[in-house]
């Protein structure tokens, strides 16, 4: 790793992450506060949702109708929507972006000249990108952690709390090490952000569908936010190891080979 690269791309992107970490904890926290009102009219509001298909409910993130009523329940719907799907784009848009600009800035060849490989470019730029995707996670899983001890009704485990936190992290690493491969890919260099956001709403939108009753989910292992466990109220809920094994082996796979490509890619032209 070079240091004063990696110093310079913490600067560079110091603002985004400030940003995105303040809208998707403010979104967390505000959303939050809606579920003493949902207790409040619990029975209106049981009604109401009688008359919505189950499908939709599910699609929301709720494994089922009553997890409305439950804290966690409640926390869990709200962090797919949030943390899951806002947090992931931010992690594919800067891993995406953060090799390519280099090319596209036309700063690759002043980068080259100097005294570093290619391998201490992309370590650098690796970490930093998993830096970011951590302290964001960190940030918002603290927000969501002081929204629900000032909005719950009595008392709630931290352990399911925390494995959705993990959850949560390993999926957005996974979309950070996707970004790297994407842009490695690129033979001519331009900006992939549209791409890379569309390729995450199709894949939510994948694992979407597949939780609708009716359908044979089976096809939405394809999609990544499908490996999550959101059913936190399951008294079996905890971490299981083909979800972990699964996350951690395809990032390893996603980061070896983008830095086996960019290590041959030509960037100077």
């Amino acid at each position: 790793m070079n240091r004063i690269l990696f110093q310079l791309e913490l600067r560079r992107n110091a603002r985004s992450l400030i940003l995105w970490s303040v809208v998707i904890g403010l979104l967390v926290f505000f959303t939050m506060s809606f579920f003493r009102t949902v207790l409040q009219y619990q029975q209106q509001i049981s009604g109401m949702i009688q008359l919505v298909p189950a499908a939709v409910i599910k699609m929301r993130g709720f494994a089922n109708i009553n997890d409305i009523f439950s804290i966690m329940g409640f926390y869990a719907a709200n962090n797919l929507i949030y943390m899951m799907l806002l947090g992931s784009i931010y992690a594919i848009i800067l891993s995406s972006n953060i090799l390519l600009k280099e090319e596209y800035g036309k700063t690759a060849e002043y980068l080259m000249s100097r005294p570093i490989t290619r391998s201490k470019i992309f370590i650098s730029k690796l970490l930093l990108v998993c830096l970011n995707i951590v302290i964001l996670n960190i940030l918002v899983t603290l927000i969501g952690f002081i929204a629900i001890h000032v909005y719950k009704k009595g008392t709630f485990e931290i352990h399911p709390f925390l494995v959705i936190s993990l959850y949560t992290l390993l999926l957005n690493l996974l979309f950070g090490a996707l970004g790297f491969l994407i842009s490695v890919m690129m033979k001519r260099a331009r900006p992939v952000t549209s791409f890379c956001v569309g390729l995450v709403l199709v894949l939510y939108f994948l694992y979407s569908i597949s939780r609708m009753s009716g359908v044979d989910g089976t096809f939405g292992y394809l999609s990544p936010f499908k490996w999550v466990n959101v059913d936190l109220l399951s008294p079996t809920y905890g971490v299981e190891m083909w979800r972990t094994a699964a996350f951690i082996g395809t990032i390893t796979l996603l980061i070896l080979l983008s830095g086996l490509i960019y290590r041959r890619k030509d960037i100077l032209t």
